[in-house]
C-alpha cells in the first residue's frame, strides 16, 4: 500500500498508503488518461510538495492530511493554479501562510487537510458533497502526477475516470480499507488510475445541477492501475462538516 505523493517518489493520477511510503506510478498520460484542457478544471492546484489540490475557496486549498507535516503556520508552500502546463507563464503561484491537517489523523483514514494562501485566487472553487448522494457512478480524477510506474511528474495536467467500486469489493483488495472515512473507485482490469504526485487531488463528479461536486481526495492504493487494485480516496462527505468548521478557522 502506497501513498501517491511526489515527495517521495514519482506522481501520476493515484492512490496513497497507509504509511508514508511512495506510490508507483502508472501507465500513460492519467494512467490510462488524457491531457486536461486549459480552463477545463479551473479549481485544480499543484502543490509545491509534489500533490495535488482543489481550491475549497478562493484562498483555501483541499488536499490531503498525508502531504503536509501538520498544523499550523506554514509558509513553505506554493501552489500553483490556472494553468494546465505548469510551465506556461500565465501560472498564478501563491505561497502558503497556515496548514490545518484533519485532527486526529495517524495515516489511517481522516485524509484530508486545508492549506491557507497568502492571498485569494480569482478562480472557480470546487464544492464539496455534503451528502453520500454521489458516492457512485462515474467519477474524474486529475493531475500532474507520474503517468508510468516510477515515472516522473508530469508537466501537463492529465484527466481521466474511474467508476464507483463498492466498499465489499474494495475491502477485499483492501482489508485494511476504513470503509466509513473512505471510497474507491477504478476498473477491475485496471489500466486507468491515479498515482504519485495525484495526492491530495480530487475525485469528482457532476451533481443534479451539472456543476462539479468533489466527493474523494486521491488517498492510497496499491501501486498505480493495477488490476483488482482500485484507487482509495478519502470520502468527502463524511468530513464535509468538518471541512468548512475547520476552513471557518483559517
Amino acid at each position: 500500500m502506497f501513498k501517491r505523493c511526489a515527495a517521495a517518489s514519482a506522481v501520476v493520477l493515484a492512490a496513497i498508503s497507509l504509511q508514508p511510503t511512495p506510490a508507483s506510478a502508472a501507465p500513460a498520460p492519467v494512467v490510462g488518461g488524457t491531457r486536461a484542457v486549459q480552463g477545463e478544471f479551473p479549481f485544480m492546484v499543484r502543490l509545491s510538495m509534489g500533490c495535488g489540490g482543489a481550491l475549497y475557496s478562493k484562498q483555501i486549498v483541499l488536499t490531503a492530511a498525508h502531504c503536509v507535516p501538520g498544523s499550523g503556520s506554514n509558509t513553505g508552500i506554493t501552489a500553483t493554479a490556472g494553468v494546465v502546463d505548469l510551465q506556461s507563464g500565465s501560472a498564478i503561484k501563491v505561497r502558503s501562510t497556515k496548514v490545518l491537517q484533519a485532527p486526529g489523523y495517524n495515516g489511517t483514514g481522516k485524509d484530508w487537510a486545508l492549506i491557507k494562501l497568502a492571498r485569494p485566487i480569482d478562480l472557480p472553487t470546487l464544492k464539496i458533497a455534503g451528502t453520500t448522494a454521489y458516492n457512485s457512478g462515474t467519477f474524474t480524477v486529475a493531475g500532474w502526477g507520474a503517468a508510468s510506474e516510477g515515472g516522473a511528474q508530469q508537466r501537463h495536467l492529465l484527466k481521466a475516470q474511474v467508476p464507483f467500486v463498492s466498499d465489499a469489493s474494495c475491502r477485499r483488495a483492501y482489508p485494511r480499507l476504513v470503509a466509513a472515512e473512505e471510497i474507491c473507485a477504478g476498473y477491475t482490469q485496471g489500466g486507468v488510475d491515479t498515482c504519485q504526485g495525484d495526492s491530495g487531488g480530487p475525485m469528482f463528479r457532476k451533481d443534479n445541477t451539472n456543476a462539479w461536486v468533489q466527493v474523494g481526495i486521491v488517498s492510497w492504493g496499491e501501486g498505480c492501475a493495477q488490476p483488482n487494485y482500485p484507487g482509495v480516496y478519502t470520502e468527502v462527505s463524511t468530513f464535509a462538516s468538518a471541512i468548512r468548521s475547520a476552513a471557518a478557522t483559517l
